[in-house]
């Protein structure tokens, strides 16, 4: 553990992490290239995503399931097979229906990574290393929405269509090579059975499941991941371009800026969940109010919202992808390590769900206005986009509640393991005390 040969394999499975980012994000930065292609509206274009983010939430927990019992290894390369024949797909498809059908196949090889990469770190990587592993697995893994942005995008009005998306392709097939040739799923010698009779499909599920820190990981990640991927993966480009009225450079340096705040937030994030391990929930809750009031400063904001606040509200939801890191952090540390792999499942799912859920009611409200008449300046107009990207707050709403809910339930059982969490007004009193 610890040593150049896991950061070899480490490295690996990021590089293949971050081609899954590539190519989950590539069809965001083409919405309105792909609204002229399969002449969509608001809530087929959004279908486009939505499913693909349906396939990917409803295969969490079976790839984790999987990739306890396979390995990291056979996973990742099964899900680079599926997104290059998903992408391939895409460059040839000139229909909703073939579109979508490109997009389900690259979901569903998306799913079958971040679990199995993320499984590889506590098998490589010493215990005190993990969280700062994690953190730089997820960080470096969204360079891969940097490349969307700028090289794809160029590349696509370069070349065109078909020839971008066989690029994309073509990454994966390095991937699989990669992959069946350097990564290994644990040191030589290394266990990860339980002790005594192997656990069952169910039984490990459950287990997971009744596990309360497993569900704070899942409510942790549905509440910081789902407001940022909504912006990213599909509506965020749309909003700042036909709604906010932004060009197309401005729109992009604001996408790349959100990549940039996310790799340097992500490394103090680690290395904060590292040292104070009881205040994570705590972290959750403060990035998610922050959210909720640079969301409704920019959709209240009178005309245009200038560039600034816009920027001020990329780096907000850009924080959401490595503090999402902190929901696997409670798998981790309320797992053992056979049961790694479906507990990281089950949280991965919460962001994702939530993310499809709004993706679709944002489309879903844009359409239903405009066939109202609600919005006669358009369907993408910045009238729409407020009251469609509004239903973000009931969303994030609920996740809190239920945040609070499933966090007094761990610290119970954290009390009756002789473990206090001493309340913040406690903590800064004796700060104070201290500090006199």
């Amino acid at each position: 553990m610890n040593s150049w040969r896991a950061y070899t394999v480490w490295g690996i499975g990021v590089f293949a992490y971050l081609v899954a980012v590539l190519q989950r994000t590539s069809f965001g930065v083409v919405g309105l290239e792909a609204a002229d292609r399969f002449h969509a509206g608001g809530a087929a274009l959004s279908a486009f995503t939505v499913l693909q983010l349906v396939v990917y939430a409803s295969l969490q927990i079976p790839v984790g399931i999987l990739v306890d019992r396979f390995g990291s290894r056979v996973m990742v390369a099964a899900g680079a097979v599926f997104m290059a024949l998903g992408q391939l797909q895409i460059a040839e498809a000139e229909s909703v229906v073939t579109g979508i059908i490109g997009r389900m196949l690259v979901g569903m090889g998306d799913a079958m990574t971040f679990v199995s990469v993320l499984r590889l770190v506590p098998l490589w990587f010493s215990g005190r290393r993990s969280p700062l592993m994690s953190q730089l697995t997820g960080v470096i893994g969204q360079l891969g929405q940097l490349v969307s942005v700028i090289p794809f995008l160029a590349l696509l009005r370069a070349t065109g269509w078909s020839q971008a998306f066989m690029s994309l392709a073509a990454l994966s097939v390095l991937v699989v090579v990669l992959v069946l040739t350097l990564l290994r799923n644990a040191p030589p010698g290394t266990k990860v059975e339980p002790e005594g009779e192997p656990e069952g499909t169910r039984a490990v599920l459950a287990a997971a499941w009744r596990q309360p820190g497993t569900r704070l990981g899942m409510w942790s990640h549905f509440t910081v991941q789902f407001s940022g991927n909504v912006f990213a993966l599909m509506w965020g480009f749309p909003f700042m371009v036909a709604g906010q009225g932004y060009d197309a450079q401005t729109a992009a340096g604001l996408m790349s800026f959100f990549v940039v705040v996310a790799i340097i937030a992500g490394p103090p994030m680690g290395r904060f969940v590292a040292r104070y391990p009881l205040r994570r929930s705590t972290l959750v809750l403060a990035i998610c109010a922050l959210t909720a009031a640079v969301w409704i400063a920019v959709l209240l904001v009178p005309g245009h919202a200038p560039v600034w606040l816009m920027a001020v509200l990329v780096a907000v939801l850009a924080l959401g992808g490595p503090s999402s890191m902190i929901g696997f952090d409670f798998a981790r540390t309320f797992n053992p390590s056979h049961r790694l792999g479906t507990a990281t499942g089950i949280v991965n799912i919460g962001g994702f769900v939530a993310a499809l859920l709004t993706m679709f009611l944002v489309g879903y409200l844009l359409d239903l206005q405009h066939a109202l008449g609600l919005s006669p300046q358009g369907l993408y107009s910045l009238d729409a986009f407020r009251v469609a990207l509004s239903v973000q707050l009931l969303v994030l709403g609920g996740g809190v509640l239920a945040l609070i809910r499933v966090r007094r339930k761990v610290r119970r059982n954290l009390a009756a393991q002789n473990v206090r969490v001493a309340p913040l007004r406690e903590v800064w009193a004796d700060y104070r005390a201290r500090r006199r």
